[in-house]
């Protein structure tokens, strides 16, 4: 991910109404670090019939510095987590260094940590549909001229997907598809693969491939739009984009919203607003009206423009938090929430665009030192309030 950081005010968010409604739905809510854990995130998500997790990366092989190498962090997944998801180890940037290989190292570490964990592995992505994140090589592929490009392109991505699903069966939920839409127009990416086979083809392509190599397998198109001000093209270009796939009979399961609350893509065309809740709800009717499931699959909050104090930060962050996720979870269709992310010094949003005062930011569950912030009690909280699933 790479994102342009959102006037994510506190005008904006407490103007709303929102903050003070979700603050005062969780007692206690700044104090929740000082507070004893009780059941795990995950028993917690799974009595409501909702399965929680992280992402989490695995950075080079015998590498000391990532998160992964840190067995406080390790401990913190272990404790929470029921499911884990490879922060970028299956994108083509790092799985295909060329057009023969596959780089299998780093995601087989993280598979093999669920497994010995007795932890669920979601894959994350089989194609992230946007030229930025290709390989230098794929974006200069020659896949010939006329019908035979097609042939030729189709060749590559079906193989792709046949072979790095075969290699973790244990992946249950797939995001076949990611970012697909332009934010500025709600419009179909172009790609060496689009240009090749048509748009609608490759997204398609992608799916029924998927959908024959892992046929017991969840998947996801997910995305970026956000229930902010700003996002309407975007919304906009994804609900066409799923009345596409049902209308050609496209095999895709569930919706992925990332949530990656307070964050402006930036591609996107102007500056965040605050939360619109009433449009919100109408993109997710719209979402589940047309048989979609939900996930909420790269959640966390940014802090960016938030009072520089710990406990105003951590309060804000929290009850949007709570607000969004009451809010997501009241739909009996969400079947996942996955933070993006556990401890805060991990964070990608730590490298993006810091705060004008230089402060870390705190956008995840966990402090630096694994305690448990009033975010992790918010998660806990919209978790012991929702319904339960059928």
């Amino acid at each position: 991910m790479t994102f342009r950081l959102p006037p994510f005010s506190r005008r904006g968010f407490i103007g709303s109404g929102v903050a003070a409604a979700a603050a005062s739905a969780v007692p206690g809510l700044a104090l929740a670090a000082e507070r004893p854990l009780g059941p795990s995130l995950a028993a917690l998500a799974r009595a409501k019939g909702v399965r929680f997790g992280s992402a989490v990366g695995a950075g080079e092989p015998g590498s000391l510095t990532g998160a992964f190498e840190d067995s406080g962090y390790r401990q913190v997944l272990i404790d929470e987590c029921g499911v884990l998801v490879p922060e970028n180890e299956l994108k083509w940037y790092v799985l295909r260094p060329d057009a023969r290989t596959f780089a299998f190292e780093r995601a087989d570490r993280i598979a093999a940590f669920a497994k010995a964990h007795d932890i669920a592995l979601r894959g994350h992505t089989l194609l992230w549909h946007h030229p930025k994140w290709f390989p230098a090589w794929l974006n200069t592929y020659d896949f010939g001229q006329g019908p035979a490009a097609g042939r030729n392109a189709q060749a590559l991505l079906v193989d792709h997907i046949d072979k790095v699903v075969a290699h973790y069966p244990q992946i249950d939920s797939w995001d076949v598809v990611n970012e697909t839409i332009d934010p500025k127009d709600g419009s179909i990416r172009r790609t060496v693969f689009s240009d090749a086979m048509g748009q609608e083809q490759t997204l398609d392509v992608a799916f029924h491939t998927a959908r024959a190599a892992a046929p017991k397998a969840r998947l996801v198109y997910n995305d970026y739009m956000g229930w902010e001000a700003g996002n309407e093209a975007h919304r906009a270009g994804v609900l066409k984009l799923l009345e596409g796939f049902r209308k050609r009979g496209t095999p895709v399961d569930a919706l992925g919203v990332q949530s990656h609350l307070g964050t402006e893509d930036p591609a996107a065309p102007g500056s965040l607003g605050p939360p619109q809740e009433k449009a919100w709800r109408a993109f997710i009717d719209e979402a589940t009206g047309m048989g979609y499931d939900l996930l909420i699959t790269e959640f966390d909050v940014n802090d960016q423009n938030l009072p520089p104090g710990v406990a105003a930060r951590d309060a804000e962050t929290a009850a949007l938090a709570k607000a969004y996720l009451d809010l997501m979870l009241d739909y009996h269709q969400t079947k996942e929430v996955l933070a993006w992310g556990m401890v805060d010094k991990y964070s990608w949003l730590q490298g993006f665009t810091p705060r004008k005062d230089h402060l870390a930011k705190r956008v995840t569950l966990y402090d630096d030192a694994y305690r448990p912030k009033p975010l992790r009690e918010a998660v806990a909280a919209a978790f012991r309030s929702a319904p339960t699933r059928a």
